[in-house]
């Protein structure tokens, strides 16, 4: 995917270069799609996401904010360290790659970030993943069909394959589609680096993460079903396979 960077307000926008058309900063303006056709709002883990009308596809606008006790005092800012360090063109280029790998995460569209002085604010907006829905909502339906956790084992080693750090691996950004296909999302302070401990911490806090879930819903933790994706993750990690 070949990128163009654009001057904006201190800051810049990137967008994908074979758009039909140009990135505009009105992309990034919630109140603009509101008044022009918005689909609809879906709840993300920080807020809520924008999900609009664009005709052959629908896109998702997402604004960065803070998550955990920081976010009491510091809603969405942060520092800037430069315009290439920033999460939204961070997120967008590991998209950005990771799709033209055939890996299956939202393609990416266009970021922004607006900096003033020392701190900036950043958007993102990814095409929409049509008829997915969190693992977390399948399994407190009871819904979840055994397939798809061999899905996910296999999805989730094909990230660590490709050497992609996920720090927020959950039941809650691992998504499934209506044939049981399972995508992941919110690549927010993810990050590419060599094979470590890590990919097994990640598999851990994706464990928790069910656990989690299962409490939360009332339902029970399916153990047999955590054993059958980590077969098939440690099965696709010994494999090295590099797509799923």
């Amino acid at each position: 995917m070949r990128e163009v960077v654009l001057p904006l307000h201190g800051g810049a926008l990137l967008h994908d270069a074979d758009l039909p058309e140009a990135a505009e900063p009105r992309w990034f303006d919630r109140e603009h799609w509101l008044k022009s056709g918005a689909v609809g709002l879906e709840t993300s883990g920080r807020g809520s996401v924008l999900i609009v009308d664009r005709g052959r596809e629908a896109w998702v606008l997402r604004h960065y904010r803070r998550g955990g006790l920081v976010a009491r005092f510091v809603e969405d800012h942060y520092l800037w360290l430069g315009r290439d360090r920033t999460r939204a063109f961070r997120e967008w280029r590991l998209l950005a790659t990771l799709s033209g790998r055939g890996l299956p995460v939202p393609k990416p569209v266009a970021a922004a970030v607006r900096r003033a002085g020392p701190i900036y604010t950043a958007d993102i907006i990814t095409v929409y993943l049509p008829g997915t829905r969190k693992l977390s909502a399948y399994i407190a339906a009871g819904e979840v069909p055994e397939s798809a956790w061999l899905e996910a084992g296999r999805v989730v080693a094909a990230l660590h394959n490709h050497g992609v750090d996920h720090p927020d691996l959950t039941a809650h950004n691992l998504l499934l589609d209506e044939q049981g296909k399972v995508f992941v999302v919110d690549f927010d302070n993810a990050f590419s680096r060599p094979p470590g401990r890590w990919q097994e911490a990640g598999l851990r806090r994706l464990q928790r993460s069910l656990r989690k879930v299962a409490l939360e819903t009332g339902t029970e933790f399916n153990a047999a079903a955590w054993r059958a994706l980590e077969d098939a993750y440690r099965s696709a990690r010994a494999g090295k396979e590099r797509a799923v």
